[in-house]
């Protein structure tokens, strides 16, 4: 008896001394660990890396940049079921431990002590996974454990319940760059959490544990096991049925991968955008969850993806073919082995606007069998169908005509062909490159912008990067120039040759029309709308080169860029096309200059507004704008267009660690009129003229509508094939040329290779908007003159017509019914003829 005293006394000294012993280690690991831990309260503000998003104005998704997908959602927005499916897998207890779950712990801790496998410890509760993932390592240690378990305590004092679900929910890596559960149920099922299904998300539920390896995508077996073992888990908590059980484990996997592809293309502007948030946030732009809504409409910015690839297919096409893009030499014993290994190859190789690569099977005389990248269906081209594939020996300069379809491609060749309404068709990635930039005139918001044929193709953006002599396009400016000069509509100049000295190249200047064809003397308005190059010489030499740089910095051009001799209404100047159609901006909206931008808002990750753009508006007949002085000038020293700084306007540098202060919204400012109504209603009239019966008529033909205006442009040999055209709600300028600056082909110019990626644009743009004509303003008379002289029309006048002018320049003084008789021998610069009232009516 008194023996089995002493033991228990033995056992109790014991226990009391191991107990001692743990307590004192526990103490002791506790005073030392303890002043290391980080403070739990930092997770309150604790900021996840979210990628940036960028939004179109209708709320598309442009583009997402950033390591990591992650969408944070709020616990209060988390879907119930979820909820229940995560903590019956994963810590059953959460809502009744404080951070330790007792009874698991102790269960865990025996398992180590009788088998000494602390690899294989696991018993963490999700408290102790929020404090694991966020401020320590994977490493499996003790002491990483205990300090673990203290975080957890710790946690458990700071923060709710609410706040440690939703700090687990939207850290974890759920696999395929997605982190959260939000940003998960995206990548697998392509939606909102909210959206999923029961088994959905239990799947989602179950990717805690080995989200790279059992995944729905990788191994969808494994993964519907662990799913399974999910759902029951809810069953045995009794959050579902076993109805609800059983429909669930019988569902199939519906996993696939859905990435973060954009729901349209707009990849120039997407890199427009990204270097500007990079400038202003620095690389905190990847990782701090801002969304970026530009003011780019997805429609039309597709509308406009389809004008530039079309423009530059046809193109290519009337250029003859440059053949297959390589031969493809399989691996194999056998053509079908051969046949895969070629398939394999060819699914390798990128899609370029929509111009997919295909395999040649069989090249017959009469057919040409292929299989389109990603397909394993045969389709055929007939010889008729690619009959325009000449070989292209040079821009203008074709082989023969083809008399067999294997004279294109043989089998092994891999080509390119395009989906047209009618089925495949031959196609070729074109050489020659595009560009097309929309705004509105009412405040310069960029509507659309394409910088070239595929943004994975050649990165360059020709929209804003590519300086280009702009051609006949720049002609409306210096007509403007002149009409504030005196000209007039009707007033009449000499389209005629002109040879002149010339010292920077020891020779003589001789200018050109078009096919070298000369008009002799003509009105002002048709030597605009029918592009005649002496004609707009002659106006020029008249008002001065230093005047007309002048004035057209009014436009936003940089005046001291400008050339400085005649050819500066020849469009000499090389400018982007964003340049040009800021510029006709002012004649679509009666005269007033807008600035272009295309990021409408800058939000953080918690929806609150850094930024909001305020730009200056057109407002006719507010009192800011209307003064100005016409005989005024800017200086030549105006800035050029830059569209990067215009995009955003804030003054703050990089976010502090406090935060991004917010930039409140500007009062609205109101754009400034540089032209006056009257002026810009004379011009409107005349580039009117150009689509209904100048350069531009086929956008007349194509769209039918009263209110376009617009100026086509080709530069010497082709080089560059412009078209800038509007009404009052879109002004969209297009341009077409190669990189290289070589030759568009003999028969190339702005109304055949540029104008028509202008037609497509609009076609969609102006798709059942009503007209958007320009008032008539105050100041503006309509007589009936005689074209020839540009005088008063009487009742026996052959071909009079109606002329716009300035109330105070109306002709007073009737045309003689007699011939006028006109001395071509001298060219002399024009010079205004002064009739009884003062006006100009005739220049020679």
């Amino acid at each position: 008896m008194k023996i089995l005293t002493k033991f228990i006394h033995f056992l109790l000294w014991l226990c009391a001394s191991l107990l001692c012993t743990a307590v004192l280690i526990a103490a002791s690991v506790y005073l030392y660990l303890s002043p290391q831990l980080p403070d739990v309260k930092t997770l309150k503000d604790f900021k996840l890396q979210t990628p940036m998003r960028v939004m179109s104005a209708d709320n598309k998704l442009i583009a997402e940049y950033g390591e990591k997908r992650r969408a944070p959602i709020a616990f209060q927005n988390v879907p119930i079921p979820f909820i229940q499916a995560l903590i019956a897998i994963e810590d059953k207890r959460f809502e009744e431990h404080h951070g330790v779950d007792p009874i698991r712990f102790t269960r865990v801790t025996l398992d180590v002590l009788i088998t000494g496998d602390k690899e294989g410890a696991g018993g963490s509760t999700l408290t102790q996974q929020v404090a694991r993932n966020y401020f320590l390592s994977q490493q499996k240690t003790f002491t990483r454990k205990f300090t673990e378990i203290l975080l957890a305590l710790k946690m458990e004092q700071e923060l709710s319940k609410a706040e440690i679900f939703e700090l687990y929910i939207n850290k974890h890596f759920l696999g395929y760059r997605s982190y959260g559960i939000q940003a998960a149920a995206t990548v697998y099922y392509g939606k909102d959490v909210n959206d999923l299904t029961l088994p959905q998300m239990a799947m989602i539920a179950g990717l805690h544990q080995a989200p790279s390896s059992a995944n729905p995508i990788a191994n969808p077996e494994r993964a519907k096991r662990r799913r399974d073992g999910v759902l029951a888990a809810m069953l045995s908590n009794q959050f579902i049925t076993q109805s609800e059980y059983e429909l669930a484990v019988a569902e199939p996997i519906s996993a696939r991968y859905h990435g973060n592809n954009p729901d349209f293309e707009a990849y120039y502007l997407a890199e427009m955008v990204r270097a500007e948030m990079i400038d202003r946030f620095g690389d905190a732009a990847y990782t701090d969850g801002y969304t970026v809504y530009t003011t780019v409409n997805s429609e039309l910015q597709e509308a406009a993806n389809r004008g530039v690839r079309k423009t530059l297919i046809s193109y290519s096409r009337r250029h003859g073919y440059l053949g297959p893009e390589q031969q493809l030499v399989g691996e194999g014993t056998t053509e079908r082995e051969i046949l895969q290994s070629n398939l394999s190859e060819l699914n390798k190789l990128p899609t370029f606007g929509g111009l997919q690569p295909a395999l040649v099977v069989t090249g017959k005389k009469d057919e040409l069998s292929f299989i389109p990248k990603g397909s394993d269906r045969l389709y055929s081209l007939t010889l008729e169908q690619v009959a325009w594939a000449r070989k292209r020996i040079d821009v203008d300069e074709f082989g023969p005509q083809l008399t067999h379809v294997n004279q294109v491609a043989v089998p092994g060749d891999v080509i390119r062909v395009e989906q047209t309404e009618d089925g495949w068709a031959l196609a070729q990635v074109p050489q020659a490159q595009g560009a097309l930039v929309a705004l509105s005139p009412v405040d310069g918001s960029i509507q659309a912008l394409v910088g070239g044929f595929d943004y994975v193709l050649n990165k360059y953006n020709r929209a804003v990067q590519s300086s280009r002599q702009p051609g006949s396009n720049f002609k409306p400016f210096i007509y403007a120039a002149a009409i504030d000069k005196g000209y007039t509509p009707a007033t009449i100049v000499n389209d005629a040759p002109i040879v002149r000295p010339d010292s920077s190249i020891e020779d003589v200047w001789r200018p050109k029309n078009s096919g070298d064809r000369y008009l002799g003397p003509i009105p002002f308005r048709q030597a605009l709308y029918q592009s005649r190059n002496l004609s707009s010489i002659r106006i020029l030499d008249d008002i001065g080169v230093n005047y007309a740089r002048n004035y057209a910095a009014k436009f936003g051009f940089d005046g001291n860029a400008l050339a400085n001799d005649m050819t500066l209404v020849l469009g000499s100047t090389a400018m982007p096309p964003i340049q040009v159609a800021t510029g006709y901006a002012v004649f679509a909206n009666g005269g007033y200059r807008v600035e272009p931008y295309f990021i409408d808002r800058i939000e953080d990750q918690s929806g609150n507004i850094l930024f909001e753009a305020s730009p200056a508006t057109v407002c006719r007949g507010c009192p800011d704008t209307e003064q100005f002085d016409l005989a005024e000038s800017p200086s030549t020293s105006t800035t050029a267009i830059d569209i990067a700084p215009l995009s955003l306007s804030l003054d703050q540098g990089p976010p502090e660690e406090e935060g991004v202060s917010v930039q409140a919204k500007a009062e609205q400012e109101h754009a400034p009129r540089v032209i006056s109504a009257q002026t810009a209603f004379l011009m409107n009239s005349i580039l009117q003229d150009v689509v209904q019966k100048g350069t531009g008529r086929a956008a007349n033909a194509a769209l039918n509508r009263s209110d376009l205006g617009g100026k086509t442009g080709t530069t010497n040999d082709a080089v560059d094939a412009w078209f800038t055209g509007y009404n009052g709600d879109y002004v969209a300028a297009t341009w077409v040329g190669y990189d290289s600056h070589k030759s568009l082909g003999a028969s190339e110019y702005g109304g055949k290779a540029a104008l028509p990626g202008w037609i497509e644009f609009m076609e969609t743009a102006l798709a059942n908007k009503p007209l958007n004509t320009q008032p008539q303003p105050v100041g503006i008379v309509r007589v009936r003159i005689d074209p020839r002289n540009g005088l008063l029309a009487t009742a026996r006048t052959p071909n009079a017509v109606f002329e716009y002018f300035k109330e105070d320049e109306a002709p007073t003084e009737y045309s003689s019914d007699s011939n006028l008789s006109i001395d071509f021998s001298a060219d002399q610069p024009a010079i205004p003829t002064s009739s009884s009232d003062g006006g100009v009516n005739s220049l020679f």
